[in-house]
């Protein structure tokens, strides 16, 4: 059996490398950092971040070749820290003889050639893992490149990002993907009407690995000349890129949380659908919304809450699909509702005071006095009911501790809502 397309094409040198200018073209940076190793004999360990199907392990497949260094790849699913090791003790018996670069004139550290080691999905290891990865870069037994969609900044350890540089790897551009389709299309002997082509360019949500397998299996339906039919039954369904535990999880529901604070109705329907399209849980969003609702149109339309709070218990009873009506009508009246958030505002400042200055005493006037003895030494003295006749004439009474007296939290900041 033959290879599948996306191995058959996958790039030997990186002037083969399509897209991902910015650190793969002239004079970018992985071009210097291969210059520099042939002068200097040195190259640094990677992280490469990005979303799949972006050529992370491309990239590090090609850095090998060109440094002449021997390979291994590991993926963090079922690798273990004992699986490298087993590798570096191999290597170091094979000799220097056999660690020698086949395309770089000078040693890249003193007369031995460490391998290059590439770990996929790199977050997937723990802590203790990871930090066994460290004396080996420290003492050049590798070159280590590890590949994360993940941000390394929350699921790599700090030791180990400070002994790499991280690459970030962005979504392919229509246009990359437009050159890779051309290269498969050639090398399938296929060719693909105009909707055809723009809906796999589409569909592919930026993902060359996803365009080559839908391209391969449609040209294994559909023969020679491709038309939307195929390429809709090989995609089967769209690809939505979003991971409900990753980094693009938390974007999603910002950008949904934004555009309702920004009272775009428009917007904020689009990013509710790509959550629950994506197969997010319903409930998750609508709580979410209770508090937009609260923090950012609060007393500007009081209502908002209230209605946010019926849609979720409406989404609780109904669920999916049924829900997605109820949270898109919901988004769209929080996007239109008027906006303040001055309880939120006034809320973190008392928080503020209440950390800075402790437990102040309750004034005496405000105080209960359910016995005697704490009305003798001045609970409750002087409090008219304020419901009472006496209570409404009454003007100028502290409610605040004495060091507060004069705070203002919200009084303000309503008269601007």
């Amino acid at each position: 059996m033959t290879r599948p397309l996306a191995e058959e094409l996958r790039p030997q040198k990186l002037e083969e490398f399509v897209g991902q200018e910015h650190i793969v073209g002239s004079e970018a940076i992985l071009p210097k950092l291969l210059k520099n190793a042939k002068d200097s004999g040195r190259f640094p360990s990677l992280i490469l971040w990005g979303p799949p199907g972006t050529g992370k392990t491309t990239l590090a497949r090609i850095l090998a070749a060109e440094l002449g260094l021997n390979f291994h790849e590991f993926s963090a699913v079922n690798a273990s820290t004992k699986d490298i090791q087993a590798v570096l003790s191999k290597e170091h018996k094979k000799g220097s003889n056999q660690l020698e670069f086949s395309s770089v004139d000078s040693a890249l550290v003193g007369e031995s050639k460490p391998p290059l080691v590439f770990i996929d999905e790199i977050h997937r290891f723990n802590k203790a893992q990871q930090d066994k990865l460290l004396p080996h870069i420290e003492r050049g037994d590798l070159i280590f490149i590890g590949a994360t969609t993940e941000n390394p900044s929350f699921e790599v350890i700090g030791p180990l990002l400070s002994r790499t540089r991280v690459l970030v790897l962005n979504q392919h551009a229509l246009g990359d993907l437009e050159k890779i389709v051309a290269r498969a299309a050639k090398h399938l002997g296929v060719i693909l009407n105009t909707d055809a082509h723009d809906f796999l360019l589409e569909s592919a949500n930026g993902d060359a690995r996803v365009l080559l397998n839908v391209l391969e299996i449609a040209a294994q339906l559909g023969g020679k000349k491709l038309t939307l039919p195929e390429i809709e039954e090989a995609m089967q369904k769209r690809q939505l890129s979003f991971d409900l535990q990753g980094e693009e999880y938390y974007n999603t529901i910002s950008a949904l949380h934004k555009s309702i604070r920004g009272s775009d109705p428009d917007a904020s329907i689009y990013w509710l659908a790509r959550m629950l399209e994506a197969g997010q849980d319903p409930l998750y969003i609508a709580r979410r919304l209770v508090r937009a609702a609260a923090e950012d149109i609060g007393l500007a339309d009081p209502q908002a809450l209230v209605l946010a709070n019926s849609a979720f218990e409406a989404c609780d009873k109904i669920g999916m699909p049924e829900c997605n009506v109820i949270l898109a009508e919901l988004v769209a009246y929080l996007a239109r509702a008027p906006k303040s958030n001055a309880v939120y505002i006034a809320y973190g400042e008392a928080k503020e005071d209440v950390l800075k200055h402790g437990n102040l005493p309750v004034p005496l006037h405000i105080r209960n006095a359910p016995t005697k003895l704490m009305k003798e030494i001045g609970y409750g003295k002087d409090y008219d009911y304020h419901h009472s006749i006496e209570g409404e004439k009454k003007e100028g009474v502290d409610y605040l501790p004495e060091k507060l007296k004069d705070r203002r939290y919200i009084s303000s900041k309503i008269k601007k809502a």
